[in-house]
């Protein structure tokens, strides 16, 4: 890639074989620390097939898939069956907001939001907190409601907005203009969650309390 901070190479290709090679060797220092391995992105699912060959070839390891739930069902159930644990990312219920926001609509999102407390695989839901985006009182009480009561639901994780955003465009040459003031204080209410009885995690604060979701191989 060109931009301004000139060309360079980035990852190399591995066939599912031979990433599932390399990580099985790592299996027994991440097990003794309470880690595993995390397909995330990007978009995992973009390539459900491969991750899904890889997950069939690995040993005794703890599988995480960190996705926004943006895939057609088929691939999405294929990759979280095979998974020990899933955390899933819900940015904003309202789906004319949705789609002004990231682009696209939030249907797939929210069946397969569905499909997942089907599956009987334990899962994380993951809220990004972006100001004046999703971190509204109305968007928290509406992610609140949809997820209250699903079977797999371990806690609501909370991700207060970083700047990481801006670092990566530049990298890429590519100007940075938020239609939000990422310089705002980010509304971190717990409030609709614990009022329905709900888990919740604040990330930052106490983060040393879940090393096994949170310190997977990536």
């Amino acid at each position: 890639m060109r931009g301004q901070a000139g060309s360079r190479v980035v990852g190399r290709e591995y066939t599912s074989a031979e990433l599932a090679a390399i990580l099985n060797k790592q299996a027994p220092i991440l097990g003794a620390n309470e880690g595993g391995v995390t397909f995330s992105g990007g978009e995992p699912l973009m390539q459900a097939e491969f991750v899904a060959e890889v997950c069939d070839l690995l040993g005794d390891v703890h599988i995480v898939l960190d996705t926004s739930g943006y895939a057609s069902e088929a691939p999405f159930r294929l990759v979280a069956e095979k998974c020990d644990l899933v955390y899933y990312d819900l940015k904003i219920i309202d789906g004319q907001a949705h789609r002004r926001f990231t682009g696209v609509d939030n249907t797939l999102i929210l069946t397969n939001l569905r499909t997942l407390s089907q599956v009987g695989v334990p899962f994380h839901i993951r809220v990004p907190l972006v100001p004046d985006v999703t971190d509204s009182d109305e968007n928290l009480t509406a992610i609140a409601e949809m997820v209250q009561g699903m079977a797999g639901l371990v806690r609501v994780d909370l991700l207060p907005y970083n700047k990481a955003a801006g670092g990566k465009h530049q990298s890429l040459g590519m100007d940075f203009h938020p239609p939000y003031d990422e310089h705002q204080e980010v509304n971190v209410n717990r409030e609709p969650f614990e009022r329905l009885g709900l888990p919740v995690y604040i990330a930052g604060i106490g983060a040393d309390a879940d090393r096994r979701s949170c310190g997977e191989e990536r």
